[in-house]
């Protein structure tokens, strides 16, 4: 073990270096084309590392921060999906701004040097409500979504066309000076194109020359979507494509990765997804050595899914474990050795774009991978598949030590600058600081939501009606209601309620008598519960709640199993009536599978059903109708006292804190609370459901992000709508920070590869002995670091 060197540093940004050796330090629009080895901007090929970060999962104050440490850490182009339901949620009327302002944060990207990828849709899925499709387009007559339908295509060439004419207004695309080197139509429909049957193909080529005549002078692609029409390229989605994926569809074509999952998306009752920087880097590693020439990173940035705009049962923070967390903090060592893999690979650019490339086997689990230039310019990746053990290995002449699940980057096809499973770079510690208690109970003011009955409602109907398609997307909640005469002299009866999902709370007679919940796997569940019932008339009243639409279209691939028997009539809608969600006619016996997408789908108290009986309807809660989040709207409503000794279900909480001082980013610590949504000033921070538990006895998700362009210097207005028993008074407010960094260097390890650069520069020839291995640390502005005992292996 070599003695390990610490370093003290400016703040991150002020240590930024140039790892590549022909790196520019911005990038200019120009023509964009393409041939088999790479995308050609301006008459040149190029290497590109790219990151998703999704302008409304983050606020316009953070985007300058966000996209200047994605390009530190090595990135060319920032990616982003365009949310038609955030910029059209009703039928032609569009918005524009605050966190929809998609030009503004195009133009940050533009005017940190970088280029941007857009990925229209405009069916998205990325884990974000109806996948990104706006309800109302349910209601248009003969809709049939993501199909060769008429009324589909109308509206989705429509919108299609606006944003990329949005973008022209703006010159946004390279071929005017723009940083947009690449556009994407659709999503992922090569997963669920078959259910579609002929109309599946049909749809797929009107997409792409739908696409392709907008004229934007960049090419656009199609994620997993083997049969991509030309000139549109196919790519690649997953964790492995340089394992998994067969390739471009034609020799013509760049090798392109639109998603390298850096984690996973989370869902609520299970624990996070960790990938490790070790297992990304060999991944890319490994797709740029197969003639890879693009991979963006889903997601570099994940942040929040504020107010309602998770999909079903999605935690409201989003892929918290990238290289830039929820709150926009570098986590390492993900985004610096990632940075490191970036700038070894960009050390090989010219062999990898110019070269011819061989491979051959250095061994059974061994792979050299090897780009020669004819201007003698030499480049290998030398690969050890072997999970297990390390290799030793030669090659030309020279041996090599190659660690299990590995790659060693060798610029000059002699020394080696970068090893996937080395981390030489710095890892870190994420904690939250205690700022204020929301102890006070005369801070506290609360206002029950008041239990509906069947005479106090005005929607009514004979049936059960489904959930999604009675609220329109316009609230979680849906009061089914219904009124009954109890002639027995047994006061106690069985309530039984099946349910199609998500949650339901039940009160009988005005009194809560329990609630149940679904999962994302399994949405569906029932509820059985002994009430007490009066003698003679009786009140039910059943609160149905969605955590999030569903990204439905995921839905048809359990129905796709089904097609080889069946077809599939409205696909991925909900039918005009409110009886039930997919329908699957079979060809044979006219008979159909009939499928509830949401809300209740069968009532039974002791053996009397109430399917089929007279039901009132509640679209929403009071407190959601009268705006009482809002500081104006909360004047509606005759606030009380807090009573901790008393708490019920469906309470809204209201009180006020201050900002806490400095510039560290604010959460919310939710962990008393139970299930609910919680509003700062007015503005959602989105849906929480700490009492969900996983596994290991943890909620999935405490801390909830409050943004401070959300915050005033004092008073801030907190308001919760708590649909179970949490306690308010628990409720803190927290800062988080970097608080921990460390690194250690051993002489197995290799140099930062921005020290291999200068050496290069210098033109030594002798590089690898005048390097030693080091640790470089830096932590956030305004902090110091100090030595350290006991530091954690890394």
């Amino acid at each position: 073990m070599g003695m390990v060197q610490l370093f003290s540093v400016l703040c991150w940004w002020f240590a930024l270096r140039v790892a590549v050796a022909n790196g520019l330090s911005s990038h200019e629009g120009g023509e964009v084309t393409y041939d088999g080895r790479s995308l050609i901007i301006n008459g040149r090929r190029q290497i590109l590392f790219s990151g998703s970060i999704h302008y409304p999962r983050s606020t316009p104050q953070m985007w300058p921060s966000l996209i200047a440490k994605a390009k530190g850490g090595g990135l060319d182009v920032i990616q982003t999906y365009v949310f038609w339901n955030l910029h059209e949620p009703q039928q032609g009327q569009y918005e524009f701004s605050g966190r929809r302002d998609i030009v503004s944060f195009i133009k940050e990207i533009q005017s940190q040097g970088l280029y941007a990828c857009l990925r229209i849709g405009p069916f998205i899925e990325g884990e974000w409500t109806y996948g990104g499709l706006p309800f109302w387009l349910h209601d248009v007559p003969g809709i049939v979504f993501r199909s060769d339908n008429e009324p589909f295509k109308n509206h989705m060439q429509r919108f299609v066309t606006k944003i990329v004419s949005l973008m022209k207004s703006e010159n946004l695309f390279a071929s005017q000076g723009g940083p947009i080197i690449l556009s994407q139509i659709e999503n992922e429909y090569g997963i669920v194109e078959p259910a579609y049957h002929e109309k599946g193909p049909r749809y797929v080529r009107w997409a792409a020359k739908m696409a392709v005549g907008l004229q934007t002078g960049a090419p656009w692609v199609m994620c997993k979507q083997d049969d991509a029409p030309d000139p549109v390229i196919n790519t690649c989605n997953g964790m492995r494509c340089g394992e998994t994926w067969k390739g471009p569809n034609s020799p013509n074509k760049p090798a392109i990765w639109t998603e390298n999952w850096t984690s996973f998306f989370q869902v609520y009752g299970t624990e996070p997804y960790l990938r490790s920087a070790k297992d990304i880097a060999f991944h890319v590693a490994l797709f740029i050595a197969k003639n890879g020439s693009y991979v963006n990173y889903y997601m570099y940035h994940g942040g929040t899914n504020f107010g309602r705009t998770a999909s079903s049962f999605m935690l409201t923070s989003y892929y918290d474990q990238a290289p830039l967390d929820e709150y926009g903090l570098i986590r390492e060592p993900k985004w610096g050795h990632l940075k490191e893999l970036h700038a070894a690979i960009k050390l090989c650019s010219k062999p990898l774009l110019t070269g011819e490339y061989t491979s051959f086997p250095l061994g059974r689990l061994q792979q050299a991978y090897v780009f020669k230039g004819n201007s003698g310019k030499c480049a290998a990746f030398l690969v050890n598949n072997d999970d297990r053990k390390n290799s030793m290995v030669v090659f030309q002449n020279s041996s090599y030590e190659l660690p299990s699940k590995s790659i060693s980057i060798l610029p000059d096809c002699i020394n080696a600058a970068f090893n996937t499973a080395k981390v030489s770079t710095q890892s870190n510690t994420r904690s939250m600081t205690l700022r204020q208690k929301l102890d006070s109970m005369e801070s506290w003011k609360e206002f029950r939501e008041a239990i509906p009955n069947f005479d106090n409602t005005s929607l009514r109907a004979k049936t059960l009606l489904e959930h999604m398609n009675t609220t329109k997307d316009t609230t979680d909640y849906l009061w089914y209601t219904f009124r009954f005469q109890h002639n027995s002299s047994d006061a106690q009866s069985i309530l039984n309620v099946q349910s199609n999902g998500h949650v339901l709370h039940a009160f009988v007679n005005g009194e809560f008598t329990g609630s149940a919940h679904g999962s994302r796997d399994n949405p569906g569940f029932i509820l059985e519960h002994t009430i007490n019932l009066n003698y003679e008339m009786n009140d039910i009243a059943l609160l149905s709640a969605t955590v999030g639409l569903p990204v439905f279209f995921l839905s048809i691939l359990f129905f796709s199993l089904l097609q080889r028997f069946c077809c599939i009539k409205r696909l991925t809608t909900l039918p005009k009536n409110h009886q039930s969600g997919l329908k699957c006619y079979l060809k044979d016996s006219g008979a159909y599978l009939e499928r509830r997408v949401a809300g209740l789908r069968s009532v039974r108290v002791q053996d009397k059903y109430f399917t089929n009986y007279n039901w009132g309807y509640q679209v929403g809660l009071i407190g959601e109708k009268l705006q009482i989040y809002r500081k104006h709207g909360s004047r509606n409503v005759q606030w009380r006292r807090f009573r901790n000794s008393t708490r019920h279900q469906l309470t809204w909480y209201k009180t006020v804190f201050d900002t806490p001082p400095g510039n560290d980013p604010v959460a919310l610590n939710l962990n008393s609370m139970g299930k609910g949504e919680a509003w700062v000033n007015g503005i959602s921070i989105g849906r929480y459901w700490v009492s969900l538990k996983t596994p290991k006895g943890n909620p999935s998700q405490a801390w909830y992000h409050v943004p401070r362009s959300f915050l005033e210097r004092t008073k801030n207005q907190l308001v919760l709508l708590e649909e179970e028993t949490g306690n308010p008074l628990a409720i803190t407010i927290d800062t988080v920070a970097i608080t921990k960094v460390y690194g250690q260097a051993n002489n197995s390890q290799l140099p930062l590869v921005s020290s291999w650069v200068r050496q290069n520069q210098r033109e030594d020839t002798n590089i690898k002995k005048q390097q030693r291995p080091e640790a470089q640390l830096s932590c956030p502005q305004g902090r110091n670091i100090l030595p350290a005992q006991n530091l954690p292996n890394t």
